[in-house]
């Protein structure tokens, strides 16, 4: 069945129904995928896998890989965080996601709106204001290894004064990454000058960084706008 928009679009929509009508996302999803002929929006996204290329990025990490996922609002990038670790969940990883642009409900009608209703959430959500590399770092190591991490967002980690430099907690994520055998990925926030008509999708250049942060940290990066998605190695 066609779609009367990309699913982003048809995503953006559906947050605006929301908001306009002060009900939940995951019900602004279902009338969303409704109006397009599906009985909810699991069944739609479920029943378009080219536009939640999910499989395909997962596929290319590998433990120890500190990821960049970048991307303007409305692009995708949190619904692309939340699958790759729903994902993981599924391949049997102990699966995080942390927040400190959410609230723990807001992320649990997400990946409702991934999932369905009344299916189990098998990830650990934390919203929590400590939330910092130290934070995340105790947490994750508290357990076995080979975690899956995903962070939302990059630019929010030091954001109180009493958390260390953005640059010196990117570095003690590596170190979580590469001495655990985890996964971690980072949402981010791309800058405004991103002009799509030069290219399709955002690059390293376009990060925005209010604090210095050596970008060679990463060593994978994913960027997406309109729903093209592009992950590269970061030389």
């Amino acid at each position: 069945m066609t779609l009367s928009a990309p699913i982003f679009r048809l995503r953006r929509q559906a947050k605006l129904l929301a908001r306009g009508s002060n009900a939940p996302l995951h019900h602004a999803l279902d009338r969303i995928a409704q109006r397009e002929g599906y009985r909810s929006w699991s069944y739609l996204s479920g029943s378009h896998p080219a536009s939640r290329p999910t499989q395909r990025i997962f596929a290319a990490l590998s433990p120890g890989d500190l990821v960049l996922l970048g991307a303007r609002p409305g692009h995708g990038k949190t619904l692309l965080g939340l699958g790759l670790a729903l994902g993981a969940a599924q391949a049997k990883c102990r699966s995080f996601f942390f927040s400190l642009e959410s609230s723990e409900a807001a992320v649990q009608a997400r990946i409702r709106s991934l999932r369905g209703e009344g299916a189990p959430i098998p990830l650990i959500v934390d919203t929590s204001d400590r939330i910092c590399a130290r934070y995340i770092a105790d947490r994750v190591q508290d357990g076995r290894g080979g975690s899956f991490v995903v962070i939302d967002y990059l630019q929010i980690l030091d954001q109180k004064r009493s958390n260390p430099e953005l640059d010196v907690q990117v570095r003690d994520l590596k170190t979580l990454a590469r001495d655990t055998s985890a996964i971690v990925v980072a949402l981010s926030q791309i800058d405004r000058a991103f002009d799509p008509a030069n290219r399709p999708v955002p690059q390293l250049s376009d990060i925005r960084l209010p604090n210095p942060v050596d970008l060679s940290l990463f060593t994978k990066a994913c960027f997406l706008h309109a729903g093209t998605v592009r992950l590269d190695a970061v030389a």
